[in-house]
This record gives C-alpha cells, structure tokens and sequence, in this order.
C-alpha cells in the first residue's frame, strides 16, 4: 500500500501538467521533489495539500507604535509655522491635530519631566504606558473623559502605585471631599490643548503684553519702558489682577472663538471651565507629641528634588505684578494663555487709541512723522525742546504685564484723564469689572512710578552742545534735557527682605540670622548664597543704580550668616566672624578659636569641601548698568526665525534675492552653472572652427560643421559670449 502512494506520488510529482502551482511553498516542494526517494515524495505531497496561504493581515489602528509616524516636535513645528505664515486665518479644523498620537507622546514626556523631575525618551516609555495614553486619547475624541476624577483614570501617573479598588472607605471619602493634586491624566489633555492653542494666539498677540508669553519677561518690559516712555510726563498705572482670579464662562468661551471654531476644542475647555473643583477641607484634630529626633528623608529614585533655599528665596523677590498666576477651574497651564486671550481685547482697544491720539509737531525732536512709527533718534537719549505745550508732540503709549497695565501720555493732563474715564467704561462693559480714579491714579513723573519693583522718574542733565556755525566756526553751549531713569526701589528690596525674615526695622535695617541654613555646612551655605546673590545681580542689571541695590543685599546676606555663624560656632559677635572666616567668609571656620589647623591638608586630599568667599562684598566688584540699545522693532528669537523661514520659503522672495543679486553684480550658483555651460559650448565651437580650418577632418564631419543648426549654434555662442563679457564688465 504504500508503495502504491509513492508511485501515484511520484506521477504527480514528474507530470507537470496534473498540478499548477500558485503559491511560492508549492514551487518549492516541485523544485526539491526526488523520484528515487518515495517516502519523501510523500511526505512533500502532505506538506502541498496541508499548506494555507497566510494573507497579510492590515496594520491594527489601535497600535500605538503604528500611530507615531512623526516626531511630535516636528509636528509642533508645523503648527507654530502654518498660523505665524497666515495669523488671519480661522482655525475650525483642529481635531485633527487632537488625533496626532505624537502631541500625546509628547505631552507626556513634559508632565512626567514635571512629575519625576527627569526628561523620559521615547524609547523608554513603557508599552502599556503608551496603550492607557492612546485610551486616553480616545476618551477625550469619543466624549467620555470627565476632568477632575478622583478614582477611575485612563492613565496613572508612573509614580502612583496606589491600588484604589482595594481602598476602604474612610480613604476614598477622604479623596472624594479633600482638596487633591490635579489628575495626572488632566496634566495630559492641559499640555496638548495648550500645544495646540499657544501657536494660534502668538500669532495674533500684540507686541505690548509681556507675562505668561515665550521669549517674553519682565526684563523686556523694562528695557521697552527705557526705549519708548522716555518723554511721557503723564502716567496711568491700572491694576487689573482681579480679572486673573476668575472670569465668566461665557466671556472666555466669547473670546476663544474669535479665532478658533472647532466644537471639540471649545467643549473642551468650557467643561474644564464648569466643572465644580473640590476645595473643601477636614480639619483633623492634631495630637500633641513629645518632640523626638527626625532623620532627613531620603528621596526616592522617580522622586523630584524640591527647589533649593537660594531659588525660593529669590521667588520671594518677586514683584507685585509678577506674583498672582490665574488658575481657572480645571484649567492649569492654560489659565494664563486664556487670560491673555481675554485681555487682548484691551489691548487692542489701547492700540486703536494710540493711534487716535497721535499728532505729531514738526519743531519735534523724535516724533515728527505723522504715522508716528518711524522715530527720528533715540527715545531714551536727552531731548532739547520744551515738555509741554502747544508745539510738543502728543503721543501715548501702552504696556500691560498680567493683570497690570503702564500707560505714558505725552500731553496735558485733562487727555490723560479723558483716557481714564474711557478705559473705566471698556472694562466695565467688557469686563463687568468696576474700577474708579483711586484704582487708576494719573501720577506725574516728578513723582516716580513703579512698576516691576524699579521707580520710573525723571533726571534733568546738562550735556554740552557743540554745532558748526555759518562760516565753519564751532559752537558750544550748554543744553538742558530730560533723561528718564529707570531705578531699583530701595525700600521695596527692604520690604522683601523683611518678609523672608532676613533683617528687621524699617529706617535702620538690622539683618537676622537664616537659621534654616543651621545644620548646612559652611561651604554649602556660602554656596548658596552665591547663587542667590547672582540671580539678584541679573535680576537688576537694567536697573540705573544696580551697583547700589545689589550692594545692599550682600550686606544683608553677608550680616545674616555672620549671626549663624555666630551662634552657630558660639563666637558671639560678627566682629569674631568677621576676624576669623574674613570680610567675605571664606576661611572655614570652628566652635574654638582660629581655624582648623588640619585643614589645608584635608582639603589637598579631598577630604573637605573648598568654602568660596561670598560674592559682591564691595560695589567695585559689581557689574555696570546694561544699556544695550532696545530695537524699535523686536522680536523674540523664536518670531524671528519663524518669520525668517517664511520669508526665505516663499518663491517670491527667491526671485527677489536673485534679482538683487543681478543688480549688485554678485554670481549666484545658477548663473555661475550656466557661464561654466557658455564657456564649454564657446571653447567647443574655437576647436571646430580650428579642425575645419586646417582640412584633417573628413568628409562627414565638414558636412556637419558647415551645417545650418551649427551656424546657428555658433551664432548663440557669440552672442553669450558678448553678454558674458558684459556681465563681467559690470563687475569691474
């Protein structure tokens, strides 16, 4: 029986005719099929009539490695690019950009940064990371995501290992009814909507707000305030910080679809805006405990370290205008953007009023063109003509940082107290805020203005003025001008330094001990003090008098850790300190009189820490004044290249640097390609012309020179060769 199979077998194997093959596992076994062995024979016939052909089976749309097509940084990219290339433009279609997988992968590599305190890569987010992040991405497309949930998540940050299904109940109505962290996974959606918004209104955004905006800080407001308010006698100075707390659904929701009218987008925030917030708190009653020795906490590994003393003591120095960050509903990073989307409009009601309010006077030094962009000098420079009067220039100008607001008028008082009444009615209608004279006082520069901890004021100098008469002769005189200064507040350093309980008294400020740098050893507490000392240097370099105020901080920093030190080595004045560790306490220095004698040698093994003397200790040691000039029109460095890039992308813009490089007789590598092409053609019809000439060519080649499409071609020759020689003519 079996040998009948492995003959039947073996027919069918040697007649190709009985049997087609369509499939590659079928020409196979026909190409390695042996007559003289049946038994293979057979068993190759098993494996044809046993074979499936596998069909390829489609790429699974829920797989998040097939989602990430791109980086999600390039797709940012394109999105910064395509609305700073037309700022006009409606944006109705961005769910598109919600459906990228990469701005999700992208947005949780931000709040994990922000969760662990460590940047993840792509490579090492975990696959069921990815699976919950595509979840959650599909929750928020499909409607079924719920800000502010307390015990179902779609995704967990990487640090909670909680297990709430086996949570008793005290636990979860403590959840519940206790003020909580906002949910990892509302991080999540926050970083993408803000992703997705943030390029559209940075666009649209005037150059006049400098709060809660990239590449933007209280340093350029300065620095445009030095430039552009130099020759405004009027100030109005506006605190509008209330809007920051909170403002009226619908009101937001009215400004947000001025530009954007996608449904999902706006859904999106108008619940995260209505959705209740859980602030309410139990109030457990606190045991008394005997006081014990506590060890230092040891952080965990996924763990974020929490900001050193010299970083929170310098967010201790920040201004009034810089201290309320609006946090609305659930909103998180983006209650400063939506802020800035609602106070637009107020600034461009302000910008309509400048451009109202303009009228230029010819006797003027700077501002003498009547659209009052194009300034004949420096603003901040001295100015030698009257500052009031019919013949004086009315201008105004406007900066808003956050909630606050500086405007400078050029001109009698009653325009700037018309302007007052007008702005209380804009805000009240659009606003339904209620402000009144006393919250928008019009103060005289004589008296000085702060704004951003720094006093705006007016110094009159008297440079000399040298011109050349009729005749060449040399005049000198003696000029009167205004220059504004923009000075440190003294009295406002003071003040902070006082509510970090670093000094005491107000007329004669006597410094405290910083005993939470008690248990820290010399060497690090001199460090960080260093590095305090050096953000407040950079904090005022636009300031007039930065020698002065940063100075006067040393002095209290350095009192400060002389009194630790005092009581902390029990040497119970300064004056011991002082002798012992130097002015600026850099020797180390021990409970016992003098130094350590062992100490030079520990710290030539390695065995101790260098202490570094503190920084700044005399006003020689200080930085001057920074007063670098302030371009009329800047432009962050990220608007910049952006704007650079479109320019350089548009066809018109080539064609434009081609023909200025024509006119300017520079080559450019097209034209320099085709000179390289005329000399080839014109050198090739020399030796032609050559060969026919001397007769050694035959009879075939001659027909072909002397043919009618050569003459033409050697007529073409000559005539590149004549532009050729003019275009190098007009480079001589």
């Amino acid at each position: 029986m079996h040998r009948s199979i492995a003959i039947f077998t073996q027919k069918i194997l040697t007649n190709s005719s009985l049997i087609t093959t369509t499939t590659t596992t079928a020409t196979f076994l026909f190409s390695h099929s042996n007559t003289l062995n049946p038994r293979a024979n057979g068993f190759a016939l098993f494996r044809l009539f046993s074979f499936v052909p596998r069909q390829r089976q489609a790429p699974d749309p829920d797989d998040p490695s097939t989602l990430m097509k791109e980086d999600g940084v390039a797709v940012c990219s394109q999105m910064w690019i395509e609305n700073f290339r037309e700022p006009d433009r409606i944006a109705n279609n961005l769910t598109s950009y919600l459906r990228r997988f990469e701005l999700w992968v992208l947005a949780y590599q931000k709040v994990c940064a922000d969760e662990m305190g460590a940047y993840m890569p792509r490579s090492a987010i975990q696959r069921s990371a990815l699976e919950d992040l595509l979840v959650l991405r599909n929750a928020v497309l499909d409607d079924r995501f719920k800000w502010g949930a307390r015990l179902q998540f779609f995704i967990k940050s990487p640090r909670d290992k909680t297990d709430y299904e086996s949570l008793s109940k005290r636990k979860i109505k403590a959840i519940l009814t206790t003020t909580q962290p906002a949910p990892f996974q509302d991080k999540i959606v926050q970083e993408v909507l803000f992703m997705i918004l943030e390029p559209i209104y940075e666009a649209r955004f005037l150059q006049n707000s400098y709060a809660f905006r990239p590449g933007r800080s209280a340093h350029t407001a300065l620095r445009v305030i030095r430039r552009s308010f130099a020759g405004y006698l009027w100030y109005i100075k506006g605190d509008l910080s209330t809007v920051l707390d909170g403002m009226k659904v619908g009101l937001v929701i009215s400004a947000l679809m001025r530009d954007v009218r996608d449904k999902k987008v706006i859904d999106l925030v108008k619940s995260a805006l209505t959705t209740p917030v859980i602030t309410s708190s139990v109030e457990e009653p606190k045991k008394k405990k005997k006081r014990k020795y506590q060890k230092k906490r040891v952080l965990a590994e996924d763990e974020p370290k929490p900001d050193p003393y010299w970083l929170e003591t310098f967010f201790g120095f920040a201004p009034e205008e810089a201290e309320k960050v609006p946090s609305w509903g659930h909103c998180g990073i983006l209650s400063p953007l939506l802020a800035n989307i609602c106070l637009d409009e107020l600034d461009r009601w302000m910008e309509g009023k400048i451009q109202e309010f303009y009228r230029p006077s010819k006797s003027d030094v700077i501002w003498n063109s009547p659209e009052g962009e194009a300034e004949q000098g420096n603003t901040s420079w001295p100015e030698f003509v009257p500052t009031s009067g019919p013949d004086k220039t009315r201008k105004m100008d406007y900066i808003r940082y956050g909630g606050h607001i500086l405007i400078g008028v050029r001109g009698p008082r009653a325009d700037a107290a018309t302007l007052r009444k007008q702005l209380i009615e804009f805000v009240d209608q659009k606003y339904f805020l209620k402000l009144d004279n006393e919250s928008l006082p019009i103060e005289h520069i004589t008296k000085g203005i702060m704004f951003l901890d720094h006093v705006l004021c007016r110094r009159v100098v008297y440079p000399t003025l040298r011109y050349t008469a009729t005749g060449g002769k040399i005049i000198s005189e003696k000029g009167v001008g205004t220059l504004l200064s923009v000075t440190a507040s003294l009295k406002q350093c003071i003040k902070q330094f006082r509510k970090l309980n670093f000094l005491k008294g107000d007329r004669d400020p006597d410094p405290q001990p910083c005993f939470r740098m008690f248990h820290a050893t010399q060497a690090h507490t001199n460090a960080q003090m260093n590095k305090f000392l050096s953000t407040m240097v950079e904090w005022y370099r636009y300031a007039d008098n930065r020698k002065k105020v940063v100075n006067f901080c040393s002095y209290i920093v350095r009192g400060s850790l002389a009194k630790l030190y005092a009581a902390k080595y029990k040497l119970r004045s300064r004056a011991k300190v002082y002798k012992i560790g130097s002015r600026n306490l850099s020797r180390p220095l021990k409970e016992k009189k003098g130094s350590s004698p062992e100490y030079h040698n520990l710290l030539r093994m390695g065995l101790v820490e260098s202490v570094d003397g503190l920084q700044y200790t005399r006003m020689s040691l200080v930085p001057e004044t920074d007063y670098t000039p302030f371009p009329s029109n800047w432009r962050p460095n990220h608007e910049k290249a952006l704007v650079e890039y479109i320019r350089l992308d548009d066809t018109k813009t080539l064609e434009e640097l081609r023909c200025c490089m024509r006119e300017q007789g520079l080559v450019s590598p097209q034209d320099y390609i085709s000179m390289l092409v005329w000399n080839y053609k014109r050198n090739a019809i020399v030796i032609d012309r050559n060969s026919l000439s001397s007769g050694n060519n035959t009879e075939k080649e001659q027909q072909l020179l002397l043919s009618p499409d050569h003459e033409n071609d050697e007529q073409k020759s000559k005539e590149d060769e004549e532009h050729e020689d003019g275009f190098y003519a007009a480079q001589m």
